[in-house]
């Protein structure tokens, strides 16, 4: 029978590039798995971290095989970004992309009845064949969800196909109640003295259905009476065993959770599962967390879930790779409908070998994760039109959702569009469904462009099933203030922005999905945001889960009926001013307030309750009751509020921004938009700019300024930004920027050469 050895304990780690060692090196670190180098660097603020090619060792004993001819595998769980594994000085394997899992049968280069030494150098460096190219989140590096050993006999289920576990299940339930379970296995080395026997367990752990097929011809379809529905309020999971049969010995055994359930989506009705409508609310999530980086256990990734659960979401975006399998698996028991995806994101690489590891990536993530019944949609691409369009782009669109559908015709696809891709674009109709990542009310433009703009598209596209993959703005707990404004990083103006998106998604059951950006705060060492750099800090929660931000409640009044109440604004504790303002959300039909034990008002509203109060001297204790549910926080009336409330730069900004527009001719409406030959315009994108410092100046300055983003060489975001226009940039400031700012800068462009 198979044998899965965890290989996580005792390793050896050098962070250089040593080279292959030929023995077990007694003076590198010793570290047991998951592991990453990238733990503090990937997070810290610092500006950068490290990325290079780094160095792992263990020895380990062959496993005895209790049949002649077994095989033994070494299975990496995955590896950033690019892995090569070495046993006993000679290499097994080299694996590109930094999230799936790969194997290599490593039989014949063992040793029998001595250790053998197992190496694995891994390289999170930038490879121009290897997505992602670059990105808004940290690339950690290393052995971060940790490896095994699989002793099989010579006859077995496949370990050779991407990855894959060898047994593909498909579920499909018919229309009185039952279910067909469409099962095939791959087995290598059958002859005739094999059998695969099919049992299939309900949720108890008792049999409702068997069959027995020929390891050559494995391929069946077992009907289950009175099928239970996996749905996302009541998760129900069957177990699928696949026993590979030598008359009367098992020789190997592979198995899967699966979930009967039918889903569609319309472009009026939105997401259907099992016949009932169910708009899907949600999240995205990254997979680190503060000080361990990507290096998860199983405890950590469950609990990112069950956080989620809490919060009232039914889907979770999983951006912008392949995830860990125990966070399927979680998705799995707690009933989420999930978004997978590759990291084809943001910058486009037209080298053939970069879209050939595309391919790879995606036929990875397919293979390796069919059975998980919350998985319903495969991503091929995030924000890939930031440096323009091309045909080469739109063809290798059409050729990856082709290859999601031969390889799983039961789900749909899916793609993040930036904001800025045109309505009326040809990247549009190659997906089953799409989605936009909007950021209007914090990147550009107003919270209230979002509503008319989804409304438009739909108008334009009905025939387009239109979800929003990202929305959001950063909400740093420090900062708070009685006049809530864009870009003034307050946990105030979070909550606000989230109060309206939920309403304006709540009023359109017909768009598919919506995924929070993000659900928590989550490394990228290039950003220098609100004066915490190193995250971006756009979570309901902080990056170290301890802290749930005002915006978490708001959904969790849209999303849940579990009876809630929560006061906004327990961290901004000191306030001034005759009165103060107490916004409270719940799920109830009103709400309560009481001053220092006294009723003050009760109201009734829909989701969000809002209350003027005057504080008492000194300390007071507010109390919101919404029926059964309580909440109460404590606040001080002070002469001035704390400095520390208001971020520094937020003033300098304002300032900046009024002293350019004057410098910039106050404007002028009437300045032509010319675009002479041999000058630099707003048409010119950022790498080509930055040849003549005096136009990159100029560019980076008005792009900092509409979008409180600097785009420079050598800062982080430089990679991903480079290819774009201004214009481009600038247009997704929106309603930001005034009449003539567009107009003022390519004036001011103009006046430079070429180079």
């Amino acid at each position: 029978m198979r044998n899965v050895i965890s290989m996580n304990c005792d390793w050896r780690f050098i962070q250089k590039d040593a080279g292959l060692p030929d023995q077990l090196p007694g003076d590198w670190q010793k570290v047991n798995l998951p592991h990453t180098w990238n733990a503090i660097d990937g997070m810290d603020g610092n500006g950068a971290y490290d990325r290079g090619r780094y160095w792992y060792a263990k020895t380990f004993e062959t496993p005895r095989q209790p049949l002649k001819g077994g095989r033994i595998y070494v299975e990496v769980l995955a590896a950033g970004q690019q892995a090569t594994v070495y046993v006993n000085g000679t290499e097994a394997v080299y694996h590109e992309g930094g999230y799936s899992t790969f194997r290599a049968d490593i039989t014949d280069l063992c040793r029998e009845n001595e250790e053998n030494l197992l190496v694995i150098a891994c390289s999170n460096e930038y490879k121009d064949s290897v997505y992602p190219q670059s990105a808004d989140f940290t690339f950690y590096g290393g052995l971060y969800r940790g490896v095994n050993l699989i002793s099989v006999p010579e006859t077995h289920f496949d370990l050779d196909c991407f990855g894959g576990p060898g047994l593909a299940v498909t579920p499909t339930p018919d229309s009185v109640g039952n279910a067909v379970f469409e099962i095939e296995t791959w087995v290598t080395n059958p002859d005739e003295n094999f059998t695969v026997l099919y049992s299939i367990r309900d949720a108890d752990g008792c049999e409702v259905a068997s069959a027995a097929r020929p390891a050559s011809d494995t391929k069946t379809s077992i009907f289950v009476p009175d099928a239970k529905k996996w749905d996302l309020n009541a998760p129900y999971l069957y177990t699928v065993t696949a026993t590979l049969q030598r008359r009367n010995e098992a020789y190997d055994e592979v198995s899967a959770r699966v979930g009967v359930r039918s889903f569609s989506v319309d472009p009026d009705k939105g997401f259907i599962i099992n016949g009932v409508e169910t708009p899907l609310r949600g999240v995205s999530r990254h997979q680190d967390l503060l000080y361990k980086g990507n290096a998860l256990t199983k405890e950590d990734h469950y609990h990112d879930a069950e956080l989620i659960k809490e919060l009232g979401a039914n889907t979770i975006r999983l951006a912008h790779y392949q995830h860990n399998q125990y966070f399927y698996d979680a998705c799995d028991e707690l009933g989420f409908a999930v978004w997978a995806e590759i990291p084809f994101i943001s910058v486009f690489n037209k080298d053939p070998a970069a879209h050939q590891n595309c391919i790879s990536q995606m036929k990875e993530l397919i293979i390796q994760n069919y059975n998980h019944p919350s998985i319903m949609f495969w991503g091929v691409s995030n924000e890939i039109l930031i440096g323009g369009i091309s045909e080469q782009l739109v063809e290798n669109h059409k050729e990856l959702n082709a290859l999601c559908h031969q390889l799983d015709p039961t789900r749909l696809t899916t793609i993040a569009h930036v904001s800025m891709t045109p309505i009326e674009s040809p990247i549009h109709g190659i997906t089953d469904v799409e989605s936009y990542n909007h950021y209007f009310g914090w990147y550009g433009g107003k919270m209230e462009d979002n509503g008319p703009w989804f409304d438009q598209f739909h108008q334009f596209h009905p025939e387009i099933c239109l979800g929003l993959s990202e929305y959001g703005c950063e909400g740093i707990i420090t900062y708070h203030g009685p006049k809530p404004a864009c870009k003034d990083y307050s946990e105030e103006y979070q909550a606000l922005y989230h109060e309206h998106m939920a309403k304006v998604l709540d009023e359109r059951p017909w768009m598919w999905s919506s995924h929070v950006w993000n659900m928590f705060d989550f490394g990228c060492a290039a950003r220098d945001e609100g004066g915490v750099a190193g995250r971006n800090n756009k979570g309901l929660m902080t990056m170290d889960r301890k802290t749930k931000k005002d915006s978490y409640f708001i959904y969790q009044a849209y999303w849940t009926t579990k009876p809630m109440v929560h006061i906004c604004g327990r961290r901004y504790a000191q306030r001034a001013g005759e009165t103060t303002q107490i916004r409270v959300y719940s799920n109830q039909p009103a709400v309560a307030l009481y001053l220092n034990g006294k009723l003050l008002e009760e109201k009734s509203a829909e989701k969000v309750f809002v209350f003027e109060v005057a504080l008492e001297e000194g300390f007071n204790t507010v109390l919101a009751v919404a029926g059964d549910v309580k909440d109460s926080i404590t606040l001080e009336k002070v002469e001035k509020e704390p400095s520390i409330y208001v971020l520094p730069e937020v003033n300098e900004r304002d300032e900046g921004v009024a002293n350019w527009f004057k410098l910039a001719g106050d404007l002028d409406l009437s300045a032509p938009m010319e675009f002479p030959e041999g000058k630099y315009s707003i048409k010119d994108t950022f790498e080509e700019l930055a040849k003549c410092p005096e136009a990159l100046a100029v560019a980076s300055e008005s792009f900092k300024l509409a979008m409180n983003m600097t785009v420079a060489p050598g800062e982080g975001m430089w990679d991903m930004m480079k290819s774009m226009t201004l214009e481009t940039g600038i247009e997704m400031a929106g309603s930001l920027c005034p009449d003539g700012f567009i107009e003022s800068v390519n004036a001011k462009l103009i006046k430079f050469d070429k180079k």
